[in-house]
């Protein structure tokens, strides 16, 4: 919060005026809204419905934003009639000194009383604000003008609980909308994007208008406008796909707004298809920065389609994206937010919502789920808590650039990681690690998902936290508790089911955590307690025992030098990227090619390693507008087998990468040695690879997954760079 101005509820220099009385006028209309508990538990009821009836036939709704201007700017939303009313209050103060506007606060009205006379209502409730406001008492009122007069100014008066008077606004009305959005799109050469809609094309639910939709339709009947700038670039595309830092260095040399800074701007990315993880139909991927949720992109490829199936699907993406952007969390998500939000039913799974996704929709109690049961039942509509976050969440949990993903706060409630008292989901979740790190190692753990009924349960194969549907906590030498946050979420809308029973009892990934959203996660030395949970596919929350790791003490200055150039912010981004050629992180990679040059020597130098290889085995592609402004560096392969080979002899010999990484390493180095030519000595390091974990004392279900592995891999390297 800004200090440039005392509390702006107090009026000049803190002064107040005569008392004013809270009792309710003489009324022709008085009507009063159910109290919610908290600003996340609003549930629309019948209740509520009739607590916010609509005004008499051919007069102005009380519903929309209205703002005055001046030193101190008090932007106002009244939701009290109108499409799906909430029944709030809510504002955001703003102060402006020279040329300079700055945020300072927000509050708003969890219930409302609304009182309408023959020429005015009013609306009055207790404030809950971002700051100790010393006139916590809200009073709006309002002129009542007929359809055909302009709207009148809200009147906005602060009050103390005894009624004194405190500061006083006038706003005149600025939108219906509760908030405004300009939203940029661009695509690349070849890949049209989403236009419209109709709701009717396929059964929806009798209750739903059949009406036809674009993307800012949707996010009009929530209250929020999403304006088009217009002004859209054609990029050229490429055949391989597009990668994190691809994505990201796109956005910052298209999005012609973009800036670090807090902004009601977004930009949306038409890509062909997102390489690295299959059934990827789109990503909130600008986690990089300390300004972040301002860009997200969508993979035509995967979503393509003219029949009705198709768009409707093309329509959710969007939207969800989009929805990503305003801070929005995946159904199955909402407790862990800062603060937290009450989950839907059967733990948020049973949400009809943009937010959820089709194959995991799931209500319980044996009702229909599914893709088939979510589009039958989903009205094209946010819930009424996210209504609640678009249309009235503090400003800097909403607005692009402003808070992190998924946080008002970073400190986490741990129980939400308790375990349950009765779990019969027939699944083990362990989480496994090195017992101690050393000062700056990249802190990576290994995830293992196993069946407890070897007559078989199916669930879905998405294990890694990147994919939303694995959460870890994370309790740090303090005793504070934090949500590991990636900085990358992909919305993996395909269904990978597996059945785990006696021929493949388990299912493994592996997992950088070490950096994410709050920065590195393990950078003070001391003990930490890392818990993981699962949500399977029927709701079940499969939660993990405690892991315990130690971060040492630094032993020699050299340890501290080397470790302080492995925390770098732009070093954690490139060990989540797996390196990257972005100006951005020109710094970070930097300081690995001088850990590789100065410390070659120092075990740390196998990661510093790692990453300068795998980002040299790809190529890099760099954007600008025009469907000629691709630059693609080609894969480096002399240099990736360079450094990538001392990181496969270091790991077999136990003192480099992980198990899953090194396969994943052996099998890019493979393809770099394919790719300048020498198919042989490919086929020598898959095969290396494949020995190397027989002798390991694996499970043999495991060591024969391995096997096949590589000769996948072998076959699909002879394919393209055999003669």
């Amino acid at each position: 919060m800004s200090s440039a101005i005392d509390d702006p509820t107090a009026g000049v220099n803190g002064s107040t005026e005569s008392a004013l009385s809270l009792t309710t006028p003489t009324a022709t209309t008085a009507t009063t809204a159910s109290p919610a508990s908290s600003f996340d538990d609003a549930e629309e009821t019948e209740e509520t419905a009739r607590s916010a009836e609509a005004p008499a036939a051919g007069l102005h709704p009380l519903h929309g934003r209205y703002r005055n201007g001046g030193g101190v700017q008090l932007e106002l939303r009244v939701d009290v009639d109108g499409r799906r009313p909430l029944n709030r209050l809510s504002a955001d103060f703003f102060t402006t000194t020279g040329a300079t506007t700055s945020y300072y606060g927000s509050f708003v009205v969890n219930a409302v009383s609304v009182t309408r006379t023959a020429t005015d209502a009013v609306i009055r409730g207790r404030g809950t604000f971002t700051w100790s406001a010393s006139h916590p008492l809200v009073e709006v009122t309002i002129p009542l003008r007929t359809a055909a007069q302009p709207r009148g100014a809200a009147t906005v008066q602060f009050l103390r609980t005894g009624g004194a008077k405190g500061a006083s606004y006038l706003c005149p009305f600025a939108s219906p909308y509760f908030r405004t959005v300009q939203w940029e799109q661009d695509s690349v050469a070849g890949k049209v994007p989403f236009v419209s809609y109709h709701t009717g094309s396929l059964p929806q639910p009798p209750g739903s208008p059949a009406r036809t939709l674009t993307v800012p339709g949707a996010f009009a009947e929530a209250g929020i406008q999403l304006l088009s700038t217009g002004a859209a670039n054609v990029l050229a595309d490429s055949s391989n796909g597009w990668t994190d830092g691809e994505l990201h260095g796109a956005m910052q040399a298209n999005f012609s707004r973009w800036r670090n800074a807090p902004q009601w701007l977004v930009w949306l990315f038409v890509a062909s298809r997102y390489e690295g993880s299959a059934g990827v139909r789109g990503i909130m991927f600008d986690h990089q920065d300390a300004f972040q949720r301002q860009g997200c992109a969508v993979f035509y490829d995967l979503i393509q389609g003219a029949d009705p199936a198709r768009q409707r699907a093309q329509l959710r993406t969007y939207v969800h994206e989009l929805g990503h952007a305003f801070n929005l969390l995946h159904s199955w998500q909402k407790n862990l937010a800062s603060p937290p939000a009450p989950l839907g039913p059967n733990g948020g799974f049973g949400d009809l919502s943009w937010m959820n996704y089709p194959q995991n929709f799931d209500p319980g109690g044996g009702a229909p789920s599914g893709e088939t049961a979510y589009w039958a039942g989903f009205p094209f509509q946010f819930t009424a808590n996210e209504l609640l976050h678009l249309r009235h969440g503090y400003y800097k949990n909403v607005v692009m650039g402003a808070n992190a993903f998924g946080t008002g706060a970073s400190e986490l409630d741990a129980e939400a990681f308790d375990e349950p008292l009765l779990d019969q989901s027939g699944l083990r979740l362990e989480l496994r690690g090195k017992r101690a790190y050393e000062f700056g190692e990249p802190l990576v753990i290994e995830l293992k998902l196993a069946t407890t009924d070897l007559r078989g349960r199916r669930t879905h194969g998405h294990l890694h936290p990147n994919s939303d549907l694995v959460s870890l906590a994370i309790r740090q030498p303090s005793g504070r508790t934090v949500l590991y946050r990636p900085l990358l979420r992909r919305c993996v809308d395909d269904e990978r089911t597996v059945t785990l029973d006696a021929s493949r009892p388990a299912l493994y990934t592996s997992a950088y955590v070490g950096y994410g959203q709050q920065g590195h996660y393990f950078q003070q030395p001391g003990t930490y307690e890392l818990r993981a949970v699962y949500l399977a596919t029927d709701g079940s929350r499969v939660v993990s025992p405690v892991l315990r790791v130690t971060v040492r003490h630094p032993m020699s200055r050299t340890d501290e030098q080397v470790g302080e150039l492995m925390l770098g912010e732009e070093q954690g981004t490139l060990f989540t990227l797996l390196g990257s050629d972005s100006p951005a992180l020109r710094s970070g990679n930097e300081a690995l090619q001088q850990i590789i040059d100065q410390h070659g020597k120092h075990p740390f130098a196998v990661f510093a390693r790692m990453v300068r290889g795998l980002n040299a085995e790809h190529e890099f592609k760099s954007v600008t507008p025009g469907a000629e402004g691709l630059t693609v560096r080609p894969a480096d392969t002399k240099e990736s087998v360079q450094q990538l080979t001392p990181v496969a002899e270091a790991s077999m010999q136990g003192t480099g990468v992980d198990r899953i990484t090194l396969n994943m390493v052996m099998r890019r180095l493979a393809r770099a040695e394919a790719k300048q030519g020498d198919l042989e000595q490919a086929t020598s390091v898959l095969d290396r690879m494949a020995a190397h974990f027989g002798e390991q004392g694996l499970n043999q279900h495991v060591v024969e997954a391995i096997r096949d592995q590589a000769e996948a891999e072998k076959a699909r390297l002879a394919a393209e760079y055999g003669n």
